[in-house]
C-alpha cells in the first residue's frame, strides 16, 4: 500500500493522473453516458457540471468500479485501471458517494475506525488518519457524538473525511454539497482547497454552476450522457464566443435551457 501511494505522489503535477477515453454506459439498453472523453490532471480539482440526469453519476460509478459493464478505455497514470476487476485499483480511489455511507448508531471517530480498518489501516496508522479526517471535517469537538446527532451538514463533511481517509490518488466526490446548510458548505470548500494544495486530485460533481466557477480548476459540461464543452472557466466562455461568461452563461449557449430547468 505504501508503495502505491508513493507511486502515486510521482505523477508530476499537470500530467494525466486519470484518463477516460469514449465512455459508454446503457442501463437496460436506455444509454445513459455515450461516448465521453476526458483526462484528469494531477493536482486539480476537475469538476464535471450538468443537471440531474445528465451522467455525471453513472460516470463516477464506471470510474469506481461499481459498474462494469461499460466500454471504452480508463487508464490511471499511464497505465491500464481496471476497478471493476481489481482491488487493489479500488485502493487507489477514495468514494464520497451522493447518498450519505454513515452508521448513525456510532459516533463521528468509530465510524472513522471502521472504515480505516476497511481500508487496511491499523495502529498509529488509523489513529494518525483519524486524527487528520477530524480536522478535515471540522469534527474534532464532535468526534464523541453518535451520528444520528448530527446534523446534514456535520454527516456530509464526514462522508467527505471517510473518502479520504486513506488519502487516495484520486478523490471522487458526486454531489458533495446538497442539502447543506452555507456554513459547512463554505467548510468543505476550504478542506477540498487544503487537499489541492496538498498536491491531491479530486473529481467534483455538481449540479451547481456557482460551485464549479468558485472551487474547480477545469470543468466538463455534460449534458444527456454527452461532454459539450470543457476547459476553464475563461476556455468555457471563449468556445461560445462570450469572454467573461459565468458557467451557467455558457450552459445556457450551448444547450439552450437553463441548468436548474433540467
Amino acid at each position: 500500500m505504501l508503495a502505491l501511494f508513493k507511486a502515486m505522489a510521482s505523477v508530476p503535477p499537470n500530467a494525466a493522473l486519470l484518463e477516460v477515453s469514449e465512455l459508454s454506459y446503457a442501463y437496460d439498453g436506455r444509454p445513459a453516458v455515450c461516448g465521453i472523453s476526458f483526462d484528469i490532471r494531477a493536482g486539480e480539482i476537475f469538476g464535471f457540471l450538468g443537471p440531474n440526469g445528465a451522467g455525471k453519476t453513472t460516470t463516477i460509478l464506471c470510474i469506481a468500479g461499481l459498474l462494469g459493464a461499460w466500454t471504452g478505455g480508463i487508464r490511471m497514470n499511464g497505465g491500464d485501471f481496471a476497478p471493476f476487476r481489481r482491488a487493489a485499483d479500488r485502493a487507489r480511489l477514495g468514494v464520497v458517494p451522493q447518498e450519505l455511507a454513515l452508521y448513525e448508531e456510532l459516533t463521528g471517530r468509530e465510524n472513522l475506525e471502521l472504515f480505516g480498518r476497511l481500508y487496511g489501516l491499523a495502529g498509529t496508522a488509523l489513529g494518525a488518519a483519524v486524527t487528520r479526517a477530524l480536522a478535515l471535517s471540522g469534527l474534532e469537538e464532535r468526534a464523541a457524538d453518535l451520528v444520528k446527532k448530527y446534523s446534514g451538514g456535520m454527516k456530509r463533511r464526514l462522508n467527505l473525511a471517510l473518502g479520504d481517509l486513506h488519502r487516495p490518488g484520486l478523490l471522487l466526490l458526486d454531489e458533495p454539497t446538497v442539502g447543506v446548510d452555507p456554513q459547512s458548505r463554505n467548510h468543505i470548500f476550504e478542506a477540498l482547497r487544503g487537499l489541492r494544495a496538498e498536491g491531491r486530485t479530486i473529481l467534483y460533481t455538481t449540479h451547481y454552476m456557482e460551485e464549479a466557477q468558485k472551487l474547480c480548476d477545469r470543468v466538463a459540461v455534460i449534458h444527456e450522457g454527452r461532454i459539450i464543452g470543457s476547459g476553464t472557466a475563461a476556455e468555457l466562455a471563449q468556445q461560445v464566443e462570450s469572454p467573461g461568461a459565468t458557467l451557467e452563461d455558457v450552459f445556457l449557449k450551448l444547450t439552450g435551457r437553463k441548468l436548474r430547468d433540467e
